[in-house]
């Protein structure tokens, strides 16, 4: 994770961003390649898209811990007052990662979610191609209780 040291305990929001580098690290098959996660937030809904590079393409990734959501959701709850942000970019490369947020007005109503992910991952990775894997059959997708 972040390679920041200081005398000074990590704030909430710190301890939470390197959790969720330590969740993406925790996908068996691809735990080192470097990794964009794109996630929506708002009251009720979390968004996460996960994305690893592998060498000249990008590979979707079906988020693999129950606890990410939960995660994302802590940081954005976390925040203080009415101006939250709605969207985040966390970019985890040679286990340190770097973090974009974006509040409301800084975002095209009118501009869908997959057009600013196609975005960040030009601006990350370059132009290559997303492979995205078949559907999850029933048996494997993941349900949460409420």
């Amino acid at each position: 994770m972040s390679d920041r040291r200081s005398a000074v305990a990590e704030t909430e929001s710190e301890q939470l961003l390197n959790e969720i580098g330590r969740l993406l690290m925790e996908d068996g098959e691809y735990s080192s390649e470097p990794t964009l996660l794109y996630a929506q937030l708002d009251h009720n809904m979390i968004g996460e898209s996960i994305f690893k590079e592998l060498g000249n393409q990008l590979l979707f990734r079906w988020p693999i811990n129950q606890r990410l959501p939960y995660a994302l959701l802590e940081l954005w709850e976390a925040q203080d007052g009415q101006n939250r942000w709605s969207e985040l970019e966390y970019v985890l490369r040679d286990g340190k990662f770097d973090v974009a947020y974006f509040y409301p007005d800084e975002i095209d109503p009118q501009e869908d979610v997959t057009e600013r992910r196609e975005r960040a991952l030009q601006r990350h990775f370059g132009d290559k191609p997303i492979v995205y894997p078949p559907l999850p059959t029933e048996d494997e997708l993941q349900s949460y209780g409420l």
